[in-house]
């Protein structure tokens, strides 16, 4: 008797869970398809919004910033190309944006390059870029280079946002900076490019071996900077380009 009991309190126990995984299941399905709905309403929404607000998007930096926020919320990213956005890129036609801004900021890197030996301050490729893209390319903003520098790293240029001195600038070769070259790039910036032995030695107590030494391959090594070898105070002064602005 007892046995039938407990067997039965078993199979009791049996339907219990089964009908509990049924309703689990059912649920599950329940919270997917609406789940599924709200995405192709809001998807709709955002495509008819960028599509209506096409131009705005492309032109106005404000407007394009708040856009990608938007859509960033959720994971989407109109603006990342047709490889990495996907259905959103093809569909709203915003991708290449991103790709034909990437496509002018290497016309500008590259063609400055002789002045600045690969490394050009944010605030001046933005200018450079504007104007290169006129009135009619609408404005960009430095979040606009990040991003599109981004889409540019599959390359293998060497193009990479880099902080010196808490000023951004853009890398374009394939290189790394080491310590005593940013040390140098931030007293570039502060005596408007110029950087001689001395103030290395007395600003950062290196030998004059060493910064000779650093100075040297910036100049010979990496095409960093200039030398001028007559230089009417200390004979030798080296001139560093990615401190100094052109007016191209």
């Amino acid at each position: 008797m007892r046995r039938g009991v407990g067997l039965a309190a078993f199979d009791h126990q049996e339907q219990a869970e089964r009908s509990y995984a049924e309703l689990s299941s059912e649920l599950s399905r329940t919270q997917v398809e609406h789940l599924h709905s709200q995405l192709d309403q809001f998807r709709t929404a955002l495509a008819h919004f960028a599509s209506t607000h096409r131009e705005s998007i492309r032109s106005d930096p404000s407007f394009r910033y708040a856009f990608q926020q938007m859509c960033s919320s959720i994971g989407v990213d109109p603006l990342a190309g047709p490889r990495k956005g996907g259905w959103w890129a093809e569909l709203l036609g915003l991708g290449d944006w991103q790709y034909e801004l990437g496509v002018q900021i290497v016309d500008v890197c590259v063609s400055t390059r002789e002045q600045n030996g690969g490394l050009i301050e944010m605030s001046e490729l933005v200018r450079l870029v504007s104007k290169l893209r006129g009135v009619s390319g609408g404005g960009i903003t430095e979040d606009d280079v990040v991003r599109s520098i981004k889409t540019l790293q599959p390359l293998g240029a060497g193009y990479q946002v880099v902080e010196i001195a808490g000023i951004k600038m853009v890398r374009s070769v394939v290189k790394a900076l080491d310590e005593d070259q940013t040390t140098i790039l931030a007293i570039a910036r502060e005596t408007g490019g110029r950087v001689v032995e001395s103030d290395l030695i007395q600003r950062k107590g290196w030998t004059r071996n060493r910064a000779r030494a650093a100075l040297e391959n910036m100049l010979l090594r990496d095409g960093l900077c200039w030398l001028d070898a007559q230089d009417n105070q200390a004979g030798r002064a080296y001139w560093v380009p990615s401190a100094m602005h052109w007016e191209i």
